[in-house]
C-alpha cells in the first residue's frame, strides 16, 4: 500500500511538473494525447477487475473503467474538433459539385 502511495504522489508531482512548463498553445494536442493513451487504462482495469474475486474491487475496478472510458472518448472528442479547426472550409455544395468535375465552379 505504502509503495502504491508512493508512486501516485511521484507521478502527480510529474505530471505537475510537465503540465506548468508546456506552453499554452500546446496544452489541448497534449492532452488530447494524454487522453487517448488512457486506453491503457481501460485495459488495467478490466485486468484488475477480471482477477479479483472480491466484490468491492471489482466495483472499484468497473470505477475506474467507466471513468477511463470517459476520458479516452473524450480525449478523441478533443481532437476531432483541434482537427475540423485547422481543416479546410466547407463551401455551399453546388459550388462544390462543380469544383469536382470541371474544376471551374458553375
Amino acid at each position: 500500500m505504502l509503495n502504491n502511495l508512493i508512486i501516485f504522489v511521484l507521478a502527480a508531482f510529474v505530471g505537475t511538473e510537465i503540465l506548468t512548463k508546456v506552453p499554452q498553445t500546446l496544452h489541448t494536442p497534449l492532452m488530447s494525447g494524454a487522453n487517448a493513451i488512457s486506453g491503457i487504462t481501460i485495459v488495467g482495469a478490466l485486468v484488475a477487475a477480471g482477477m479479483t474475486t472480491d466484490p468491492w474491487s471489482g466495483w472499484i475496478g468497473f470505477a475506474a473503467l467507466i471513468v477511463a472510458t470517459i476520458n479516452v472518448v473524450g480525449g478523441f472528442l478533443v481532437t476531432d474538433r483541434m482537427l475540423e479547426m485547422f481543416g479546410e472550409k466547407k463551401s455551399s455544395g453546388a459550388g462544390q459539385a462543380a469544383q469536382r468535375t470541371n474544376g471551374t465552379p458553375g
